[in-house]
């Protein structure tokens, strides 16, 4: 039921008011108001403000995670896995830009119940996104001289700073950015 076109709404209204005047002084009352929905309505679809805010960053997360699972089940040459990954992780996450904004600058602010399931969540994605590195390295096609927390951060690094810099109106499309941060990113593994 959280897919419904009310908690879409929910989450919509609530992203453009966190990023409008941030998380903290936001309140369910202007939440709903541009939602236009009521409070039992909010609370039908998200137990909380702070479930919504995880909400925001969930629908995200599972995205992203049914496009993994998907990439790697067509099954093929690690580097193409790989990279379809890579390409679909920043192409939606630009598709997301705000969201993921406005996550990254409020996640310190979920209870700690939430905070660790925002952890395992990612750490899901992460570990699949590691296996593929991992086998490239038995294939000996990636490097092993840096430790592979190192590999991982070093591409997620790059995706979680496209808010600061990205622009849908610059010279650059979300495709191209997609491949030439997926190639910089591939020749920095190689073996």
């Amino acid at each position: 039921m959280r897919d419904s076109r009310v908690a879409d709404d929910l989450r919509r209204a609530a992203v453009e008011l966190f990023a409008e005047q941030g998380y903290a002084t936001t309140s369910v009352q202007q939440i709903v108001d541009a939602a236009g929905v009521t409070k039992g309505a909010m609370y039908h679809y998200f137990a909380s403000k702070d479930d919504l805010l995880f909400g925001i960053y969930d629908s995200l997360l599972t995205l992203q995670k049914a496009h993994l699972d998907d990439i790697v089940a067509r099954g093929g040459d690690v580097d193409e896995i790989l990279r379809a990954a890579c390409i679909d992780v920043v192409k939606t996450s630009i598709d997301q830009l705000r969201e993921g904004a406005v996550f990254f600058q409020s996640q310190h602010l979920l209870t700690p119940e939430r905070g660790r399931e925002v952890v395992r969540r990612r750490r899901e994605y992460h570990d699949a996104f590691a296996a593929l590195l991992e086998r490239g390295q038995r294939e000996g096609r990636y490097r092993t001289d840096v430790p592979l927390a190192v590999l991982v951060a070093h591409f997620f690094s790059d995706v979680h700073y496209l808010s600061h810099w990205y622009s849908s109106d610059g010279p650059e499309s979300k495709g191209l950015v997609a491949a030439q941060l997926t190639e910089l990113y591939l020749a920095s593994l190689r073996a």
